[in-house]
């Protein structure tokens, strides 16, 4: 345990002295009693006396406790923040690498070749945290949101990170969500933190998993109930008996693929398990602070009596009859039981044939995890059995590596022949230096990770990837296909002998505590005054940022098509990861990955689309480069849910860099909404979705009335197609007063900059 790192307990203090005055007020407000995520916001509000609650509605200004950066996204952050005038951070803050490391070799290897290639990144986010009095993770400690989970999260606070799956803290009663960096520079200059107060979605859990069925078969289940969009503009409230029953890192592993069907965030109630997970990891005293007002960090009772008079809607999930699930391909929300999965595969044409398992990542690399997989090898290797397959291993921080290999369970990953990785993201991100084969070969991967889009993983559009526990994932890979139920099936041994796999009970925490392993944490200096921040004007990896411009008082008009996106437009298709990771610092290089994964409306291609200055066919970056070049602002168009998955800015911040004016779609992901607003773009969404369709690829558009710009109120359109006809159409946004002041400044950044 980094003591040095840990949440200071007199932090933790401070947010539980207040709530018994300020959850008064909002049961008087509301004029009923609280959910535990009610609870936890009305203590975060800037104002609860004067706050609007309204659910998907009122806008409010909240102040989190703390901020968590990642590393591909954090220098984004920091430029940003660099730039704001001020001495040091307002509220606590670290910076986590875990997104540059890129799996090829083992882990030592991957992680040597990761410092080497990436030191100048690393170097100015040590510097840049060394200045501004933030805790820098050095490369190798793991993952941000498992890190955070055992040094920082704690029951009831409240916390943004620059990463879509930050709610896995929710696993231990805090509000925690995924922003854009601009989001997260608000917070981090002194402002509060905007969002809308958001729905509820109350999801009731009853009866206890057994066998084979995981606490990652219940988030499987639920992205099937709710869908990629199904919890936008929610927060996911699991309660219950079942939920009492299952591990905090197994809650954890629930919350954090929450971001998979859109939900501002996850939470799961204070009691015993995360009591004794935080008394594990080395934090007695911020447990005993928890059971001193534990009645304030779960709902009130009135909720599990009736959670149909406190929630916009009501899941009953009974974990008894829940059956391991698996997901995909191509999108999280794909869902079936594990047996029948073969068949499924069969009729749809995918690969049976599984060519690799992999395991880890922030969703499920905690000790339980390791345990019950590690159990899965010992019983095949005992057996007679062997990975049909590649098998790779993550551990998520440098803790969990430490502690499994002490306990031994590295050891048995590797005796079926399993590659360790480095503590880091890898393979989930697209850090994937895949070896075994190239793309174009169709085939399918088994993960336990989060996410699943076409070429998520390893860069591939053949490979077929699947979501599942890792007891499921250890399953397909020593049986080699995915028509194999472990449940059920039975496989034959070295000596022709019929056998079933067994899976252990896992043990939730190691009966020796945690090993630390190696330091990995640098600590501010008392005084950062003094530290030199360097960014080379010859950088291809660092560029100081620019601030946009301001809105010149003028109608938007004559805007030319760059994209219009047909079916998912996810953040990875407006702004890949992969080998662009490298770029993450510098706005003009990742640039040129601007849309390049998207699919063009007219033509059914990927990343091309019609340059209008000269009828040419070219790839999406480079037609925004040539009008960015001649001065021709341009608008993009979307599908439903433009910008779904992951937080990143780039996906707003590159096609404002580009010209982009607006941005246009049938409904937005929250985050990318969001980050649009905060870079000054125009997110606006068809009043009649089917005007979507009344857009060509010559059309020009202009955005009129700009004046009156103004909450709840309407914004017209005007379509002037190449004959010059035109054709007038109104679009909503969802704009609050304070975020107009944001696009007339031209970005957020610029208003905190006026105000400092």
């Amino acid at each position: 345990m980094t003591v040095a790192a840990a949440t200071p307990i007199e932090l933790v203090r401070g947010v539980y002295a207040t709530l018994d005055e300020r959850l008064e007020i909002g049961r008087r407000r509301l004029g009923r009693p609280l959910t535990l995520a009610e609870k936890i916001l009305i203590n975060h509000l800037d104002d609860p006396e004067g706050a609007g609650l309204e659910r998907g509605a009122s806008y409010v200004d909240l102040r989190p406790d703390r901020v968590a950066l990642q590393d591909a996204t954090a220098q984004m952050a920091w430029l940003q923040f660099m730039t704001a005038g001020l001495d040091e951070v307002r509220v606590p803050t670290t910076t986590h690498c875990d997104h540059l490391i890129q799996a090829r070799d083992d882990g030592k290897t991957d992680l040597l070749t990761a410092i080497d290639g990436n030191r100048e990144v690393y170097d100015f986010l040590a510097s840049v945290c060394a200045r501004y009095g933030a805790g820098f993770w050095k490369p190798g400690s793991g993952i941000i949101h498992q890190v955070v989970l055992e040094q920082y999260a704690f029951p009831g606070g409240m916390m943004i990170g620059t990463d879509s799956h930050t709610p896995n803290a929710g696993g231990l009663a805090m509000v925690a969500i995924g922003v854009g960096g601009a989001d997260a520079v608000d917070v981090m200059t002194g402002f509060p933190w905007n969002v809308r107060w958001p729905k509820l979605i109350g999801i009731h859990l009853t009866g206890e998993l057994s066998g084979w069925s995981a606490p990652k078969d219940v988030i499987l289940k639920v992205a099937d109930i709710l869908t990629v969009n199904g919890g936008t503009g929610a927060i996911v409230e699991y309660f219950g008996p079942g939920a009492r029953s299952l591990s905090a890192t197994g809650k954890g592993t629930i919350c954090n693929m929450g971001a998979e069907i859109g939900a501002t965030t996850s939470v799961f109630a204070y009691d015993d398990a995360v009591a004794r997970y935080l008394k594990s990891t080395g934090r007695e005293a911020l447990a005993d602070a928890a059971n001193a007002v534990a009645h304030h960090l779960r709902a009130d009772d009135e909720v599990e009596a009736d959670p149909g008079a406190f929630f916009d809607q009501v899941i009953e999930l009974d974990l008894s009859t829940l059956s391991p699930h698996i997901n995909g391909p191509h999108t999280p929300d794909l869902s079936r039981p594990v047996a029948e999965l073969g068949a499924e595969a069969e009729r749809e044409g995918w690969p049976l044939e599984v060519s690799a398992g992999l395991i880890g990542s922030c969703t499920n690399s905690s000790y339980e995890d390791i345990t019950r997989a590690a159990s899965i090898a010992r019983d095949a290797l005992a057996k007679g059995l062997t990975a049909k397959a590649p098998l790779l291993i993550t551990p998520g921080s440098e803790q969990v590596r430490a502690t499994i290999e002490r306990d031994g369970l590295l050891a048995d990953f590797e005796a079926l022949g399993a590659k360790v990785l480095a503590n880091a993201c890898g393979p989930c991100i697209g850090q994937w230096d895949r070896q075994d084969m190239e793309d174009g070969v169709p085939n399918s991967i088994v993960t336990s990770y989060n996410r699943n889009f076409p070429k998520r993983n390893d860069g591939y559009a053949t490979t077929h990837a699947f979501v599942t526990s890792p007891e499921t994932v250890m399953a397909l890979t020593i049986a080699g296909r995915l028509d194999f139920d472990p449940a059920n099936d039975t496989l034959t041994n070295d000596v022709g002998e019929e056998v079933r796999l067994t899976v252990g009970a896992g043990e939730e925490l190691p009966a020796d505590g945690f090993d630390p392993g190696e330091e990995t944490f640098q600590a501010p200096p008392v005084d950062g005054s003094g530290v030199e921040v360097s960014v080379s004007p010859t950088s291809d990896r660092l560029q100081v940022l620019t601030p946009f411009p301001a809105w010149d008082g003028e109608d938007i008009t004559d805007l030319a098509v760059l994209v219009k996106a047909q079916g998912k437009c996810t953040t990875d298709h407006i702004s890949m990861a992969g080998p662009w990771l490298r770029y993450r610092g510098h706005l003009e290089n990742i640039s040129g990955n601007v849309y390049m994964g998207a699919v063009n409306a007219f033509t059914g291609g990927v990343g091309t689309g019609l340059d209008v200055t000269d009828g040419e066919t070219r790839a999406y970056p480079e037609i925004a480069r040539r009008y960015h070049e001649a001065g021709i602002a341009w608008v993009a168009i979307g599908d439903e849910n433009m910008g779904e998955g992951s937080s990143r800015e780039h996906a707003a911040m590159e096609p404002r860099f580009r010209g982009a004016r607006a941005v246009m779609a049938r409904s937005f992901a929250r985050i990318h909404e969001t980050n649009l607003k905060k870079q000054g773009l125009l997110p606006l969404t068809f009043a009649n979705r089917d005007d979507y369709d009344l857009i060509g690829p010559e059309d020009r558009i202009s955005v009129v009335g700009l004046a009156d710009l103004a909450p709840d109120t309407q914004v017209e359109v005007v379509i002037t197609s190449p004959d010059g006809a035109t054709t007038s159409i109104a679009m909503d946004h969802t704009y609050s007063a304070d975020q107009i002041e944001w696009f007339k400044a031209g970005s957020a950044l610029n208003l905190i900059r006026q105000r400092t």
